[in-house]
């Protein structure tokens, strides 16, 4: 069902779509005129532009930026020290200073350099690996998250933890207090990106799977020297479950010619008119790049088992991609043109 309501009205959509590929948005915009009245519908026409090349002769490819997006952090040119070296370094030791709810399962949790000056030193996409040992356990807790804040963020990192029943380190973290202490080592490298790598990457992001694809983002439209596009598929829960939303929408908002997301729930509101149900095979067909495009195109994902299962297969290890599976393969795309993180 949720197939058919993607991509029937796509023709209909058409022209307005262009137009909108052409114009900034509104204010207020956050895929307003793709999804009024027709729901998910909306999501088929609206990445036609992304498939195409540039806006129309004589027209500007993106807005000037908002008030909001001014503030991600420019590049800042310098060398800072950092805080994460790799190596032999071994774990540090950081203060948390503040801890945010974001929602019912989620906090925003800030975490204080060894000094102010200092930037996290975390290449584009890499992680930390955390440790926390309770005092009745055996052995101690390890596991990798990827920070939210910007890499050039002096005297702080935030990471954004989603709390899981039977998950002892996010359980721990959300049960810490602003002037306690956890462990951090870093960084873990994922995939090294460079400026204008790809000309059009795809991100398919499930739950908390969303923070590498953030840091990814985050570094292209910041530097004024990249001109990648960047599309993202979404899945979650509920619209609560969505995170860094706000932050989403200031990027579309202020580069509609290069950024797209497009956001599926499992249990929408009443009036959602995003995506309903699962990522699909017949979603992605309709706003993925097409697999034809090559080395001009990357498909990350990033999210729980059972959407790596569907979409691209799981990974053997952290080092060992295995092999493309599900519904990418099925859609012709090769293994060099998917990373997993």
């Amino acid at each position: 069902m949720f197939a058919r309501q993607v991509l029937r009205p796509a023709r209909t959509l058409h022209q307005q779509v262009r137009r909108y590929a052409s114009e900034a948005p509104q204010s207020g915009g956050n895929n307003g005129i793709l999804y009024a009245g027709v729901g998910a519908a909306a999501l088929a026409g609206g990445y036609l532009y992304l498939r195409g090349g540039d806006a129309p002769s004589g027209q500007k490819g993106d807005a000037p930026p908002s008030a909001e997006a001014k503030k991600i952090p420019t590049s800042t040119g310098g060398s800072a020290k950092k805080a994460f070296t790799g190596g032999d370094q071994g774990f540090v030791s950081l203060l948390l200073e503040k801890s945010e709810i974001i929602n019912h399962n989620t906090k925003k949790l800030t975490f204080k350099l060894p000094e102010e000056d200092m930037e996290s030193g975390l290449p584009v996409a890499s992680a930390v690996i955390t440790k926390y040992k309770g005092p009745e356990m055996q052995k101690p807790v390890i596991r990798p998250y990827t920070p939210t804040s910007d890499v050039e963020q002096q005297g702080t990192v935030d990471f954004v933890i989603k709390k899981y029943p039977d998950g002892p380190m996010s359980s721990h973290m959300h049960d810490m207090e602003p002037g306690q202490r956890l462990d951090i080592k870093g960084p873990i490298p994922k995939y090294q990106w460079s400026p204008n790598k790809h000309e059009h990457v795809a991100m398919i992001a499930g739950g908390t799977g969303i923070t590498p694809m953030w840091q990814t983002a985050n570094a292209i439209f910041k530097n004024p020297e990249d001109k990648t596009k960047v599309t993202l598929v979404f899945g979650n829960v509920s619209e609560e479950d969505i995170l860094l939303k706000k932050e989403w929408e200031h990027l579309e908002n202020t580069y509609p010619q290069r950024f797209r997301a497009f956001y599926v729930l499992d249990n929408p509101p009443e009036q959602w008119q995003g995506g309903k149900g699962f990522v699909t095979k017949e979603l992605l067909k309709t706003v993925l790049p097409e697999p034809k495009e090559g080395e001009k195109i990357k498909i990350f994902v990033c999210g729980p088992p059972g959407m790596y299962k569907a979409i691209s297969g799981g990974k053997k290890s952290p080092s060992d991609q295995g092999e493309l599976e599900g519904y990418l393969k099925e859609l012709g795309y090769s293994k060099d043109q998917v990373y997993k993180f």
